[in-house]
């Protein structure tokens, strides 16, 4: 699964480039904002059920056919749910009839990803091949589909309609692996007490996951209705790129956490040092990709965009060094997951979230875009360092300190040089 995480992130960063390219500013303006928009809505179709479908199959795969279906009619309530207040929204902000036609062509795209269930069946067994077969050869489809449509010059519509597919062809994908494990879907239940059941667990994770939405994808939101389309595309170029790179924390944390949450078994000693080297070579990482991205983004938007998104290069050099808070807050989420701190991870991404919506309704309007990128880079910093003000967590809070100021990083280098003379 890790693999084709990566791979699908390699390919989409091409195919992403060659979309950018070949839409105007302002046509990848709406592209962004429709998918942006869409985003903000799309914790009501999982229901924050994932995890909790994952353990109750585990826990009782007896029951598998009353839980998948439990769960896939739940969360089909759930896509009506968002798409219903997408459309009210629409509605209430008088958004153009052009912009929320696109907004609600991918809005159905909801009900495609109810199909969803069926990975969390494979995940249950820990059988991801499965899951890996459908959404390796969906992003495969939908990037030779984007770049059909650039070859035959189509029009914007064609390409959201192509975002889309993409969770058409996982719904498909699924239910013929499904079926070809002699299973039906036909034989799924609809269980309202267990529905009610794993709702009550999940609500949690439904807050957690509006927030989260909120936070990451209102910036572009807001730039569209306080500027203008144009404004969302420039920006948006920009943060492609920059987040292009927040693969990179994922995989090292997820490779590298269990040999740190095996030396806590050792030595509380030992687990703190390692989750120290952890901290160190991520915030190092981020610190040695913002450098040269910083010094150079003229020259990065140029070559990936060409000179019509010139205007991403001041966005960029802003926006990139946001991945230092992000690399650092996804090592000290595993750590605050290990540890049981589940209420300090969902406050001080509330604090974010807050933050990054009132510093973007200040900014925009005085900075524009550019206000945009900062609000982004206070607020990611805010939450991530905002650990310093739990009493639980504050140590944490030194250790990603340490590994900011390079305060271990000549002594790291000096030691790796006497191993290698030792090996000699």
């Amino acid at each position: 699964m890790l693999f084709e995480k990566i791979a699908r992130l390699v390919l989409n960063f091409f195919v992403t480039v060659a979309v950018i390219r070949y839409l105007e500013p302002n046509e990848f303006g709406i592209y962004s904002y429709a998918i942006s928009f869409y985003g903000l809505f799309v914790a009501f179709i999982s229901l924050g059920m994932e995890s909790i479908s994952i353990r109750e199959l585990v826990k009782s795969p007896d029951k598998r056919d009353e839980i998948l279906g439990s769960v896939f009619y739940s969360q089909l309530l759930g896509a009506v749910l968002a798409i219903s207040l997408i459309a009210l929204t629409l509605f209430i902000t008088n958004e153009d009839v052009s912009t929320s036609v696109l907004i609600l062509i991918i809005s159905a795209s909801s009900f495609f990803q109810t199909f969803n269930v069926i990975d969390y069946y494979y995940r249950s067994k820990v059988n991801a091949k499965y899951s890996v077969y459908v959404l390796s050869t969906s992003v495969i489809l939908v990037a030779l589909i984007k770049f059909a449509l650039i070859f035959i010059k189509a029009p914007l519509l064609f390409f959201l309609i192509a975002y889309a597919c993409e969770f058409l062809f996982n719904a498909i994908g699924y239910t013929i692996i499904y079926h070809s494990q002699k299973l039906k879907i036909s034989v799924w239940k609809f269980d309202k007490n267990l529905a009610l059941t794993l709702l009550k667990d999940s609500w949690p994770l439904i807050l957690s996951g509006v927030v989260v939405s909120i936070y990451v994808k209102v910036d572009q939101v807001l730039i569209k209705n306080m500027l203008t389309s144009r404004d969302v595309g420039i920006y948006a170029a920009a943060v492609r790129l920059s987040e292009s790179w927040y693969f990179i924390p994922i995989a090292i944390s997820n490779a590298l956490f269990p040999a740190i949450v095996n030396a806590k078994s050792i030595s509380s000693e030992l687990y703190l040092s390692r989750l120290q080297k952890l901290y160190d070579v991520l915030a190092w990482i981020a610190i040695g990709i913002s450098i040269p991205v910083s010094f150079l983004s003229g020259e990065i938007i140029q070559v990936l965009y060409g000179s019509k998104y010139s205007a991403s290069a001041p966005i960029l050099t802003i926006y990139i060094w946001a991945g230092v808070s992000v690399f650092l807050g996804v090592a000290s989420s595993q750590y605050l997951v290990t540890e049981n701190f589940a209420k300090i991870s969902f406050l001080r991404t509330l604090l974010g979230m807050i933050t990054n919506v009132v510093l973007n309704l200040i900014f925009i309007p005085k900075f524009g875009i550019i206000g945009s990128a900062y609000a982004t880079l206070i607020s990611y910093t805010i939450a991530t360092f905002s650990i310093v003000f739990f009493k639980s967590t504050s140590s944490q809070f030194i250790m990603m300190l340490k590994s900011i100021i390079f305060f271990n990083f000549f002594p790291s280098i000096k030691n790796l040089w006497r191993l290698q003379l030792h090996k000699k």
